[in-house]
C-alpha cells in the first residue's frame, strides 16, 4: 500500500462561508481525502493549527513544510495551499528541496470544497500525481500537472489561475535547506520613479530582487547607479530580473542595462521574481545556518 502524506496549511480549498466571507475551517480537507482517496493509498495528514490564509504565509511557514517533508519516507507529498502565494511557495520548495527523491505536489483551489467548484477536481489530480509524478516540486490545478519552480498566477479570479515558466534546473545532491529571518522584498522600477525611494528601501533591506525593463534596462539616472552601488557595497544583495514573463536578462544588450552591472547588480537571467526571491533567501541563509541558527517553524 502506498503512503503519502498531505499537508494541510489552509487556503481557499478547505475553507466554508462565514459571516465576511470565506475563512477556514478545520476538517473539511479531511473529509474530502477521506471520501475520495483510493482504498490502496495510506493517507497522513498534518493539519496546520491554526490554518493559515496563504497572504501570511512566508520563511516559518516554509521551514514547517520542509521539516515535515524531509522526515518522511512515504510515496509521495500532497501540500494544499492558498493560491495567492503559491508562486513564493513553489519557488521557495523547489529550490530548498532540490535534488528530493519524491514527488512533492502542491495543491488548491479557487473555489472551496463542497461547493461545485474547481477543489474536488485539483485534490484528485494531486492524489493521482503524489504517487505517479515524477520526484520534484508540482502543482496540480486545473486539469494540468506543471512544475512549481517558476509559477505565475495571471487569473485572480478564473478557475485556469497559473501558468508556469521554464526556470534553470537546480542541481544538487538532496539535502533540505531552510530560511533564516532576513529582510528581503521585491522592488519594482517604473518611469519616473525617485532613485532617493529606491535608496530608502534598500536601506532597510538585507538583499532586493529588482524587476526592470525588458531585457535588463533602467533609466538613466546617475542617482539610481549611486544608491544600488551604495547599496551592494555595504553588503545588500541585489539580483535583478525582468518585468516580463519570459525571456529573461541579457546584460550588454542595451546600454541603458550597464548602471545595473556597473553597480553590482546581479544577474536574475530568467527567473521570475519569486525564484530569485528564493534563491537570495537561501543564500542568505547559509552564514546563519553554518553557524548553528535553527529555524523554528
Amino acid at each position: 500500500m502506498a503512503e503519502i502524506l498531505v499537508i494541510h496549511t489552509g487556503g481557499t480549498i478547505g475553507m466554508v462561508s462565514g459571516a465576511e466571507g470565506l475563512v477556514p475551517a478545520a476538517g473539511v480537507v479531511e473529509q474530502a481525502l477521506a471520501a475520495m482517496a483510493p482504498r490502496d493509498l495510506e493517507i497522513t495528514v498534518e493539519a496546520f493549527d491554526p490554518l493559515v490564509d496563504s497572504a501570511e504565509m512566508g520563511p516559518a511557514h516554509w521551514n514547517r513544510i520542509i521539516d515535515l517533508i524531509a522526515g518522511f519516507r512515504g510515496r509521495g507529498v500532497i501540500v494544499t495551499h492558498g493560491t495567492d502565494t503559491m508562486a513564493f511557495t513553489g519557488a521557495a520548495l523547489t529550490q530548498a528541496l532540490a535534488g528530493i527523491g519524491l514527488p512533492v505536489v502542491l495543491c488548491g483551489a479557487m473555489q472551496p470544497l463542497r461547493m461545485g467548484g474547481d477543489a474536488e477536481g485539483n485534490l484528485a489530480l494531486a492524489l493521482d500525481a503524489a504517487t505517479t509524478a515524477a520526484a520534484g516540486v508540482w502543482l496540480a490545478f486545473a486539469g494540468r500537472v506543471m512544475p512549481a519552480a517558476g509559477l505565475v498566477k495571471h487569473d485572480s479570479q478564473g478557475d485556469d489561475a497559473f501558468r508556469s515558466v521554464p526556470q534553470e534546473p537546480v542541481t544538487a545532491p538532496f539535502g533540505p535547506r531552510r530560511f533564516a529571518p532576513a529582510r528581503l522584498a521585491i522592488l519594482t522600477l517604473s518611469p519616473g520613479l525617485p532613485a532617493a525611494m529606491i535608496g530608502a528601501a534598500l536601506a532597510e533591506l538585507d538583499g532586493a530582487v529588482l524587476r526592470v525593463f525588458g531585457a535588463g534596462t533602467v533609466m538613466t539616472n546617475p542617482a539610481l547607479e549611486q544608491v544600488l552601488a551604495e547599496a551592494v557595497a555595504r553588503g545588500c544583495r541585489i539580483r535583478a530580473v525582468s518585468q516580463c514573463e519570459t525571456g529573461g536578462l541579457v546584460p550588454g544588450a542595451y546600454a541603458a542595462g550597464a548602471p545595473l552591472w556597473r553597480a553590482g547588480v546581479t544577474n536574475g537571467g530568467t527567473e521570475t521574481a519569486e525564484a530569485a526571491l528564493a534563491r537570495l533567501w537561501l543564500d542568505l541563509s547559509e552564514p546563519a545556518m553554518a553557524l548553528g541558527y535553527s529555524p523554528q517553524g
